[in-house]
């Protein structure tokens, strides 16, 4: 009854099965494994002290930046140089835009510092002055931005000496010097440079490294996992489902409910074991003969082997001819004519009246 599963159509299918079912659960496993990492750092985020309240190292050996150096503070000696704005950047619910100056240190290279945020459009309100000459600072170490991070402008556009996202790769084209691939927050206002309140720069807090913390890309891990288990039960389902299917059409040609060719013959239960024809032939045994049918019909006489010398014939060339004596009805799919049925007398030529009577 499984013959069917060797078939090349079937080898196909199961071929399909089998490869699909591990990707699912492989895909399902990774998703899976992806949330978790984010809960075990999350964890270890927890049991961890701040990052900010460690003493601060020099810029050098906290590179390159991660997870665990991520927040940490940082040393760097210099001298500020080029200055942009980053705008779009919240704060406190507030939209306004980041100081973003560039501390050449003593090596050549740059550090991009945020200085801190004001509120208002970029390029309409009044920056306060870098410190002059050489200067320390201290800010939490934070990586370079991407296009997957909160606030970044990645479409361009913008006027000239704005920046849409802070990285080395952003700010290679537009200084002649190199640049780290990282950036400090200063965790406290410069003192000075400011003419009133609202002009003061507002440290910019650090933010969590990407991929730690339980946010909601960690959540997107976990309903992926279980997305990628159903598309694999699925796809089982669907297997055992078509082998059902096959397996009951199997059985049904078996038992002959239904044709070899998996149609039901016409004419159903009225047909008569061992008579064939285009709409069902019906057989009727006389007490000396038979009548059989197949789209014309002959009746012989068994007593006397005659046959009727009257025939009738029908515009559809059916012929119908009747045996003397032998009381045979046949209809061979219908003997009917377009313009009449032309019917054999019965008993009105006998074989004495074809001789000469």
């Amino acid at each position: 009854m499984y013959r069917f599963l060797l078939t090349p159509r079937w080898w196909g299918i199961n071929l399909f099965v089998v490869l699909a079912i591990p990707f699912c659960v492989f895909m399902g496993t990774w998703q899976l494994g992806r949330f978790e990492d984010r809960v075990q750092s999350h964890e270890q985020a927890t049991k961890q002290p701040d990052p900010s309240t460690r003493a601060a190292e020099p810029l050098d050996e906290l590179l390159p930046v991660d997870k665990v150096t991520s927040g940490r503070p940082a040393v760097a000696t210099g001298t500020y140089a080029d200055q942009f704005l980053v705008p779009g950047r919240e704060l406190d619910d507030r939209r306004g835009f980041y100081v973003l100056t560039l501390l050449r240190t003593e090596g050549g290279k740059a550090l991009p510092v945020v200085r801190g945020w004001l509120p208002g459009t970029a390029g309409s309100v009044p920056v306060p002055a870098a410190p002059q000459g050489e200067v320390t600072v201290t800010g939490d170490l934070q990586a370079s931005e991407n296009i997957h991070s909160n606030g970044v402008n990645a479409r361009g556009g913008l006027p000239e000496g704005q920046l849409g996202m802070i990285s080395a790769a952003s700010l290679v084209n537009l200084v002649d010097y190199d640049v780290y691939d990282a950036w400090i927050t200063l965790p406290e206002a410069e003192a000075g440079g400011a003419a009133g309140p609202d002009d003061a720069l507002k440290p910019v807090p650090a933010a969590a490294p990407q991929g730690s913390g339980l946010d909601l890309k960690a959540f997107q891990n976990l309903g992926y996992t279980g997305e990628w288990f159903v598309f694999a039960g699925f796809v089982l389902f669907m297997w055992f489902r078509l082998v059902r299917r096959e397996a009951e059409t199997a059985r049904d040609v078996a038992l002959g409910l239904v044709p070899e060719g998996g149609e039901p013959g016409v004419g159903g239960a009225g047909e008569v074991p061992g008579a064939s024809g285009a709409g069902g032939a019906a057989e009727a045994g006389g007490a000396d003969g038979a009548a059989e049918a197949a789209g014309g019909a002959e009746a012989g006489g068994a007593a006397g082997g005659a046959e009727a010398g009257g025939a009738g014939e029908a515009a559809g060339g059916a012929v119908v001819e009747v045996g003397a004596g032998a009381g045979a009805v046949e209809a061979g799919g219908g003997a009917e004519a377009s313009g009449g049925a032309v019917q054999g007398s019965q008993g009105s030529k006998t074989a004495g009246t074809s001789h000469g009577s």
